[in-house]
């Protein structure tokens, strides 16, 4: 083994031992989480592997997986659900996990949404751990982990998948790995449309980076002439910014995940360049800007009890909005910032599926890092207490939600 390949196995396995607390913990949470659903379901008749494998979108996954795009659904009052609504990359490791193993593409599907929910973890424990300390690092893992939604990151959705494509995109992107991060951020865009904040945030670092190089440069440059030496001395050279070639390599591949697939629907259906957003209108769904929302919350005032269900969305809308401002108050890094707010906005002025926000708001897990630092300031045994409590109650939630008639 080389010395440059001894010293990747050592520094991976040292950020493994570093973040392994966090990725105990929210193990931990998921078995909380996953044995309270089997024993909830059992009472009920159902079977909690069925709801986490091979109900609502689960099942168009393996759909695609096994026979590739091409099904749809015209339902009585005229609206078409096509396959095309959702993104390859998870299919895809479906159709692999099943040709080299006994599973099936629902089994594979499960089994990758819980490798990818560990790399989640511990691609937010990164971001965190770079940002604000390991402290706060464990601190966000376990928050994610204990969110009300949190048991769909155990089920075969492509929301625990997207999560780690794009915790570790922001890590790269944090740490100047341009080429990597524009690898992840192309795989994040054939995970999600909401790739899209991964390159967004991909282009603003690498944006902002270059700013700051050139401002450096020249303040250089000035300090240099301030203190110029006698004529006779020899110049020295101002060096160019490190790396130019690799973040121009990252910017360029980023998009490409996202609009190769959203180029090839739209040849698909001959619509072009709006093919996609065409596919989208057919399962209702669309970017009105949060006007569809606001007017299903208004509904739900005007009647009891559904008015206590309008009060807790405005809540929680105005949550999330604290959470991002706080987020900017603490300085949070460019990229984060951009990222969170995307994943933030799609999801909340989407005009449908509105009982699905809260799933997808789930990969916008910077909104956490200001909870993550007050949790973190805690004496360790309280905030143990708290953490454990809340874990309890999004078991419960979890399974109680699952068990519900909708779709999460």
């Amino acid at each position: 083994m080389t010395d440059l390949a001894t010293r990747v196995v050592v520094a991976r396995r040292t950020a493994l031992r570093r973040a392994l607390p966090a990725l105990c913990g929210y193990a931990a949470v998921r078995a909380l989480g996953l044995v309270l659903l089997a024993g909830w379901s059992a009472a009920r008749g159902k079977s909690a592997y069925t709801l986490l494998t091979a109900r609502w979108d689960s099942l168009w996954y393996a759909r695609v997986a096994g026979g590739g795009y091409g099904y749809q659904v015209r339902l009585p009052n005229g609206d078409v659900h096509s396959d095309l609504a959702f993104f390859p990359l998870l299919p895809w490791l479906e159709r692999l996990g099943a040709a080299v193993s006994p599973l099936s593409y629902a089994d594979a599907g499960f089994a990758v949404s819980l490798l990818a929910s560990l790399a989640a973890a511990w691609g937010i424990f990164a971001v965190a751990d770079h940002v604000y300390g390991r402290r706060a690092g464990v601190c966000a893992v376990l928050l994610w982990a204990v969110l009300p939604v949190g048991i769909v990151q155990s089920m075969a959705y492509s929301e625990s998948l997207f999560t780690a494509l794009a915790a570790w995109a922001l890590y790269c992107v944090l740490t100047g790995r341009w080429a990597s991060a524009g690898a992840l951020a192309l795989a994040a865009g054939l995970t999600r449309p909401v790739g899209l904040a991964v390159v967004a945030a991909v282009w603003t670092a690498a944006v902002v980076s270059l700013i700051r190089e050139r401002r450096a440069t020249a303040g250089l440059v000035h300090d240099r002439r301030a203190t110029a030496a006698p004529a006779s001395a020899p110049a020295r050279p101002v060096l160019p910014a490190a790396g130019p070639g690799r973040r121009l390599l990252g910017m360029l591949t980023a998009p490409l995940g996202a609009a190769g697939y959203v180029l090839w629907v739209g040849h698909r259906t001959g619509g072009g360049l709006f093919g996609y957003l065409d596919v989208q209108a057919g399962w209702r769904n669309g970017f009105d800007g949060g006007y569809a929302f606001a007017r299903f919350v208004g509904d739900k005032l005007t009647s009891f009890p559904s008015a206590l269900a309008g009060v807790g969305l405005i809540v929680g809308v105005a949550l999330v909005i604290w959470l991002y401002v706080a987020g900017v108050r603490q300085g949070q890094p460019p990229a984060l910032l951009v990222y969170s707010g995307v994943v933030t906005a799609l999801a909340l002025c989407a005009s449908s599926y509105f009982g699905s926000k809260p799933r997808l708001l789930l990969p916008a897990f910077p909104l956490l890092l200001p909870l993550a630092l007050a949790l973190a300031r805690l004496r360790p045994s309280r905030a143990a207490l708290v953490t454990g409590a809340v874990a309890l109650a999004s078991a419960v939630y979890g399974a109680f939600w699952l068990n519900g008639s909708g779709p999460p």
